[in-house]
């Protein structure tokens, strides 16, 4: 091929983390090559193996290709139609707040934009929610309560500035890579101190130098303690409002962390000890029921001591979605408005909507998240446009959710995937396009805001959300108002409004790029705002003015309060893992993500298991009012006793029984309405399974038994499954497990009651069953590698031959390198370091995610 004619790479954000990393996706005949932008300032060329593996997740496997209502294909004009013609009748029936969109911060800013603007300004009402109220929404409550305003003050490059950074439930290593590898890198060199608070042993514990297993939910308590020895230390810098009374609150705290003396005082010594300090917090602070007292007795330490808005140190909240930021910025919360203003200032109201010519402002805030289903449930919202999320896995009571999602009057569903837990409750379902498709802007966590760029042509008859959203404005009856052509002229009016806000006071003001055409759009490199005459990127705060009435920043008293009590002895922690992201709609489609782990999982610590009578290994069943999930059990003093450990992202499609939104409460933190989804109450009682399968098949499986936990394979894919009753026939149920009429070969052991079953078909493995009273012990790599081949009879043994390598678990996603092979190049290379099992095979030299686990595997074999 010509060189001329060879594709070059493209610019474009990752669409995962709120990391925002840059990513050059260069176009091929199989999809995409991905590499790391080495220009993008987030991530100067670095990925983490999510990112690394978006080229595989870029097919039309699953995609919703055209739009469908009640379940058969319809063309475009029809279902938008009847969208139009639904929503303007239900308002002109019930009012313009029986209506709602829930939508998401995977959204693309221009995508999030026009649907404010149509839920806001045009049908009247801010019934707009996003699932970025489940992930942040107690930060933004923090930072308007300490600033005025919803800013976050530094930058990325704080980490690497600072002498000591303060990790506050915030697993860094697993859910924003990167970032973690910027930290680790600025440790090795200039030996930045890092402190882990979390109740949970994290991978992020890797690079600790003081891991501090809290109590779970004393964070607030950990900062007040803290405050009150700044204080007494003679160490306040700074005359915030507020000051006297959060200083006398700090000093009445009890120490409930649950950590000891010797531990807390050197938390105190190292944060005091340096000037330079950055507290980063995640999701661990807030998705409480008291996250925003959390998030405030964060910000008064730095408030107090005046390390805020200067070179490394502040507070810093990552985020967890790509957009989420963008979509704060364009208010995206039912409590916001457009820019970062008030929807309960009525000037901020009236500028907007005179700027929008808006017929019909919202005048009041609408309903969050666990509000807009309850009224959803008791019939007050009639239409339900929800917009590239998955709410019948990820809400709190997620099957009260999904049950009152089904008994809605009008469900419309935009999204990229035809089979999810929320799409099968829909009547009119629209097909959007997807990371590769889209074409827009997104916020990083550090206010950068990055361009995604098309790669590749639309899936089937996909459409951009901001199109489909702006023509169901025009078919309202607004033409004039939802025009646009092209997203830059979306971003144009976006940035002009943003002109008037910093006019009003508010901090975000971009203002200089009012006037972008496309082609200036398309040539956009990432940029930090704000960007105005007024202003041009930066932290803020560092002059000691914020965004309140008298000009200072805010202490608040902080009280801390134990988390909701509940009627079960186990308290559930809920989070990420290292290769899966959200309900797995795109990481579920890369086989070497899924393998890493490849079924729900509850972490147990070792005195919890042998209570209840449980192995490692086992299934668990865990209960609670709210409902049931069934997960694979996992004992390791990673978790405390009582608090159990389980992962988010399983659905009805991948695990039935994972589903963990299943069992979380619908308490929320009362400021800023965000589900405290880390300590529901539950029981756990070991599943009395009769058998227990792992299965291959190079066809979509059917669901079979009590358990399943499927995971898509290079040649197709697998799956963990357990009953409680025997079927009649194991036969008859691998051959409709496979999809086969071709008897299988059987191999039986009767004494271990163990069978074992093939489906060879033209000489090929097209499917494998091994059962046994408990989980099969087989390698499942290597029963993975046989399927569509012709070893069909040799796949009954379920091990390799004595002379054939069998590489283990998934350890290194992005080398492929399992178990085995790290424990044997450790052996007999005789290895003793991370650095030189790098050397050796090429693991944790990449993304560096699973370097702690490279760590356990050198612990293990001494």
């Amino acid at each position: 091929m010509n060189m001329l004619s060879q594709p070059r790479p493209i610019r474009t954000t990752c669409p995962y983390c709120g990391v925002g990393c840059g990513i050059l996706a260069t176009p091929t005949e199989g999809g995409l090559t991905i590499a790391g932008d080495p220009d993008h300032p987030a991530n100067k060329g670095r990925l983490c193996v999510k990112g690394s593996a978006l080229g595989e997740t870029v097919g039309l496997a699953g995609r919703l290709l055209t739009p469908r209502i009640h379940g058969r294909d319809a063309n475009w004009d029809e279902a938008l139609a009847m969208v139009a013609d639904r929503f303007s009748r239900t308002i002109a029936e019930h009012g313009p707040d029986s209506v709602a969109l829930y939508v998401s911060g995977q959204l693309l800013t221009e995508d999030y934009y026009v649907a404010n603007k149509l839920m806001k300004g045009f049908i009247g009402s801010a019934n707009i929610d996003t699932n970025s109220r489940l992930c942040m929404a107690s930060s933004v409550a923090g930072h308007k309560r300490a600033f005025g305003s919803d800013t976050v003050p530094g930058l990325y490059e704080d980490l690497e500035l600072a002498d000591t950074v303060v990790l506050v439930g915030s697993n860094l290593a697993w859910c924003h890579p990167v970032l973690y590898q910027r930290l680790a890198a600025a440790r090795e060199a200039r030996g930045t101190k890092v402190i882990v608070v979390d109740p949970r042993r994290t991978a992020t514990c890797d690079i600790a130098d003081l891991h501090l297993p809290l109590a779970p939910g004393a964070d607030a308590a950990l900062f007040n303690l803290l405050l009150a020895q700044i204080d007494r230390r003679g160490l306040i810098a700074t005359q915030p409002d507020g000051m006297a009374e959060a200083l006398a609150a700090a000093h009445a705290t009890p120490d409930t962390t649950g950590l000891s003396a010797q531990d807390l005082a050197a938390f105190v010594d190292m944060w005091t000890g340096n000037e330079r300090v950055v507290t980063v917090y995640s999701q661990g602070i807030n998705q409480s029921d008291s996250g925003t007292d959390k998030v405030n007795a964060i910000i008064n330490c730095h408030l107090a001591t005046g390390r805020i808005g200067r070179a490394g140190m502040g507070p810093f909240s990552v985020t967890g979605q790509p957009n989420a930021m963008g979509g704060r910025e364009v208010g995206g919360l039912s409590n916001m408005l457009a820019c970062h203003l008030d929807i309960e200032n009525a000037s901020h109201r009236d500028a907007v909507g005179a700027f929008w010519q808006a017929p019909r402002m919202a005048a009041r805030p609408g309903l969050k998240a666990v509000d807009m289903f309850r009224a959803v449930e008791d019939g007050r919202i009639k239409a339900l446009w929800i917009i590239c999320t998955n709410p019948a896995v990820s809400m709190p009571e997620a099957d009260r959710v999904a049950k009152a999602i089904a008994g809605c009057d009008f469900v419309v569903v935009s999204d990229m995937m035809a089979q999810t837990d929320t799409t099968r409750l829909a009547h009119v379902l629209l097909p959007a396009t997807g990371w590769g498709e889209k074409d827009g802007t997104v916020t990083n966590s550090e206010r950068r805001i990055s361009r995604q760029r098309r790669t590749m042509p639309p899936a089937g008859q996909a459409r951009d959300d901001w199109r489909i959203i702006a023509e169901i404005g025009r078919r309202m009856g607004w033409q004039d108002s939802f025009g646009w052509t092209h997203p830059a002229q979306v971003f144009a009016e976006h940035a002009a409004l943003s002109g008037i806000a910093g006019d009003l006071g508010s901090d975000f003001d971009i203002s200089d790029l009012a006037g972008i055409g496309a082609a200036e759009y398309e040539a956009m490199a990432p940029f930090l705002w704000p960007q105005s005459a007024r202003r041009k990127g930066g932290r803020f705060f560092g002059d000691g003015r914020f965004h309140t009435p008298s000009g200072k920043a805010r202490m608040l008293p902080i009280v801390p309060r134990p988390p909701t009590g509940g009627p079960h002895p186990f308290r559930l922690n809920t989070g990420r893992v290292r290769d899966h992201w959200h309900t797995m709609t795109r990481t579920g489609l890369s086989p070497r993500l899924a393998l890493h782990l490849s079924e729900p999982f509850l972490e147990l610590h070792p005195s919890d298991a042998a209570q209840l009578g449980l192995l490692d290994g086992a299934l668990a069943q865990v209960t609670n009012t709210q409902g049931r999930a069934v997960l694979r059990v996992n004992v390791t003093d990673r978790a405390r006793p009582g608090h159990p450990f389980a992962p988010i992202h399983w659905t009805g499609q991948t695990a039935p029984t994972g589903r963990i939104g299943a069992l979380v409460p619908g308490d929320v933190d009362p400021v800023s309405g965000q589900p405290a989804l880390k300590s529901a109450t539950v029981a756990i009682a070991p599943f009395a399974a009769k058998w227990h399968a792992f299965a291959v098949s190079a066809r979509p499986m059917a669901r079979f038994g009590d358990y399943s936990a499927s995971a898509v394979l290079a040649k197709g894919w697998q799956a963990e499954m357990a009953g409680s009753s025997q079927p009649a026939d194991w036969a008859r149920t691998a051959e409709g497990l496979f999809g086969s009429a071709v008897p299988p070969l059987v191999m039986r052991d009767d004494r271990r009651g163990i069978l074992r079953l093939a489906v060879i078909e033209d000489d090929r493995l097209v499917g494998a069953l091994f059962v046994a009273p408990e989980r099969p012990d087989i390698s499942r790599s290597h029963v993975a590698a046989l399927l569509g081949g012709d070893g069909g009879l040799g796949v009954l043994a379920g091990r390799p031959a004595s002379d054939m390598p069998d590489g283990g678990a998934m350890v290194c996603a992005c080398f492929g390198i399992g178990a085995n092979t790290i424990l044997q190049a450790i052996a007999t290379q005789k290895l003793v370091s991370v650095e030189q099992i790098g050397k050796a095979l090429g693991a944790g030299t990449n993304c560096g995610s699973c370097r702690p686990e490279l760590r356990d595997l050198l612990a293990a074999a001494d």
